[in-house]
């Protein structure tokens, strides 16, 4: 059974930065595409970025593109997203996710069989 744990959320000012991490047990994460994905309060789940299993492909929202980056390194089987430039309506618990053996980069919530906790970030002044 794979398991994901996020971490690096937190406080952060507007213009600010955060890497988040999504540490993967259980299975060799190179074998999976991963998605991150965030919910506002009061909001529905939204993906916003994803990577493809052999890291062919990447895929951002629009309302990230050019801030966040998404990168793993399978010999710490672990996924991180980069945030740059973070903007007060980025406020959300973040979640990763994924999916074995896709070639592809899902951005499709149902697609996504493994689940972290999520972890807050909230941009603020």
């Amino acid at each position: 059974q794979l398991q994901l744990v996020e971490s690096g959320g937190g406080l952060v000012q507007p213009g600010g930065s955060l890497r988040l991490s999504c540490a993967v047990s259980g299975s060799t994460l190179g074998s999976y595409a991963i998605g991150w994905f965030r919910q506002a309060s009061g909001k529905e789940r939204e993906v916003i970025s994803c990577m493809s299993s052999n890291n062919d492909y990447t895929r951002y929202a629009d309302s990230v593109k050019g801030r966040f980056t998404i990168a793993r390194d399978n010999a710490k089987n672990t996924v991180y997203l980069r945030m740059n430039n973070l903007k007060p309506e980025d406020t959300a618990v973040y979640y990763c996710a994924a999916v074995y053996g896709l070639g592809s980069c899902p951005f499709v919530r149902d697609v996504y069989d493994y689940w972290g906790q999520g972890t807050q970030v909230t941009v603020s002044s």
